[in-house]
């Protein structure tokens, strides 16, 4: 798919996420199988920076495992928890993002590979980030104070220049992730970027940012129950650092 291509797709991609439309109208399980490595990042992304949400995890972990699109398989969520991504419009408790569909579940056997969905979810919660940033800084160009603008303070332009470098960051890391233990470290990134920039734009755009009628609320929710999903940034840094002292080396994950 080349670039032209690539702009086209995530038109469309675009516009069916804002308008609500079901993925699958767009061929989601075709593109799935045959373009993983191009899609992937495209739609978790566009996910992210549309605060828009779909069924598609469960997708992408059960095309890992080599089983057919269409299930909802148990989600290990932080905290020792499963949870489910359901699908069919039924109930579901989720209360820190309620319009995301999780519900907790007592039992379950997850998949047994989950890169290829802690890699989906890291583009999501870049995505996410983005979003947050986008917002903070139509806030700080647009609103004055003490007839200055509020990008004009140093302050504020040291946590969105803090949010911005995390973001790229972690986006280097998803990029490079090619296998588990990169998928690991690339998910931690990627949470650690989100809350990264949940916590500066929260900053930057003051006491509008937690009403109601601000978008930021919704992205900061976002942020921290796909943090939880596959593994936090601090549970999976704990895993990267109990693999490292196992294996007693550190992996190279990109060849410079």
């Amino acid at each position: 798919m080349d670039q032209a291509e690539r702009a086209l797709l995530a038109d469309a991609l675009r516009k069916t996420l804002t308008s609500g439309a079901d993925l699958a109208e767009l061929g989601w399980p075709d593109m799935l199988i045959e373009e993983p490595d191009t899609v992937v990042p495209l739609v978790f992304r566009l996910l992210g920076e549309t605060g828009t949400h779909a069924p598609v995890l469960n997708d992408v972990l059960l095309h890992a495992a080599g089983r057919p699109l269409g299930g909802t398989p148990p989600l290990p969520f932080t905290g020792g928890t499963l949870v489910l991504w359901l699908r069919d419009g039924s109930s579901y408790d989720s209360p820190l993002d309620p319009e995301l569909p999780l519900r907790r579940v007592d039992s379950g056997v997850p998949l047994p590979r989950l890169a290829a969905g802690r890699r989906a979810l890291g583009w999501w919660l870049l995505g996410t980030g983005h979003a947050m940033l986008a917002l903070a800084r139509r806030h700080v160009l647009d609103r004055h104070q003490f007839g200055r603008p509020l990008a004009s303070f140093q302050a504020l332009r040291h946590r969105l220049a803090e949010t911005y470098v995390a973001l790229e960051g972690a986006e280097a890391a998803l990029t490079a992730a090619a296998d588990d233990t990169g998928a690991l470290l690339a998910k931690a990134a990627a949470g650690r970027a989100a809350l990264t920039a949940a916590r500066h734009c929260q900053q930057a755009l003051g006491g509008i940012g937690f009403t109601a009628e601000h978008e930021l609320h919704r992205h900061v929710r976002r942020a921290l129950v796909l943090d939880g999903l596959l593994g936090s940034a601090r549970e999976l840094t704990r895993e990267a650092g109990s693999l490292l002292l196992r294996e007693g080396r550190t992996p190279r994950l990109v060849d410079l």
